[in-house]
This record gives C-alpha cells, sequence and structure tokens, in this order.
C-alpha cells in the first residue's frame, strides 16, 4: 500500500522543474503565488520542521524512515504533526512500509526552491 501523493509546486503534466512561483526578483507575485509561496515557507518555518526536512534531505538514499529521524527533542505524536505539515505543503512525500513510514523530498523539490530563490537573468 502507498501513501505516496503528487507535490503541488510542480506541475504533474511537465517533467521540467517547475517552481511554484516565479524568481522573487522577476515581478511581484499573484495572490495565488503567494499562497503557494507563504504555505511553503511556513512550513518550513518552524525549527523542528527544517530539522527534519534537513533530516530527510540528508539521509542516506534520500529517503528516511520516521524511525531514524525522531529524534528532534519532541514526542512522537509531534514529530508526525510536523511531517505531516511538510506533507501539506508539498515539501515531502511517504511510502508505508509495514510498520514504518519513509520519507523523501524529491529533488525536483530543491530545484524548485532554488529556483524561487533564485536572482532572475536580466533581460537582454
Amino acid at each position: 500500500m502507498s501513501n505516496m501523493e503528487l507535490l503541488p509546486l510542480l506541475d504533474p503534466a511537465d517533467h521540467a522543474v517547475e517552481p511554484c512561483c516565479p524568481p522573487l526578483t522577476e515581478r511581484p507575485f499573484s495572490a495565488e503565488e503567494a499562497e503557494t509561496a507563504a504555505r511553503m515557507f511556513k512550513a518550513l518555518g518552524d525549527p523542528v520542521r527544517l530539522r527534519l526536512f534537513s533530516a530527510v534531505a540528508s539521509h542516506e538514499g534520500g529517503e528516511a524512515c520516521v524511525c531514524d529521524i525522531s529524534d528532534v527533542g519532541v514526542s512522537q505524536p509531534t514529530v508526525s504533526h510536523h511531517l505531516k505539515k511538510l506533507k501539506e505543503a508539498g515539501l515531502l512525500t511517504s511510502e508505508r512500509r509495514g510498520t514504518w513510514v519513509y520519507y523523501r523530498v524529491e529533488p525536483s523539490v530543491l530545484a524548485a526552491m532554488g529556483k524561487l530563490l533564485t536572482v532572475a537573468p536580466a533581460a537582454a
């Protein structure tokens, strides 16, 4: 049984990395783009969530079992809550294997986040 979900930051019809929004320096965000970016940044604005996101992103093999990343100084139910918020923001995907849930950060999500925070190329 798989709990894999498509990430809302990316257009599933396009295989190229498409960030949710243009680079911050390109133009002002639309209301929808601002909502999407704010959801992502809000999820990463909590220190525990940022630690969990970093633990998953840096884990060997590109994925981490919840049992490997839950030592962040809060209870297991709180870890689950924070991982759920990261999934809702489109930053993580998960897959249940037996009794454990494995989380991963899709490389395209990191690339899309990087594009959002880069300086737009100057117009020629």
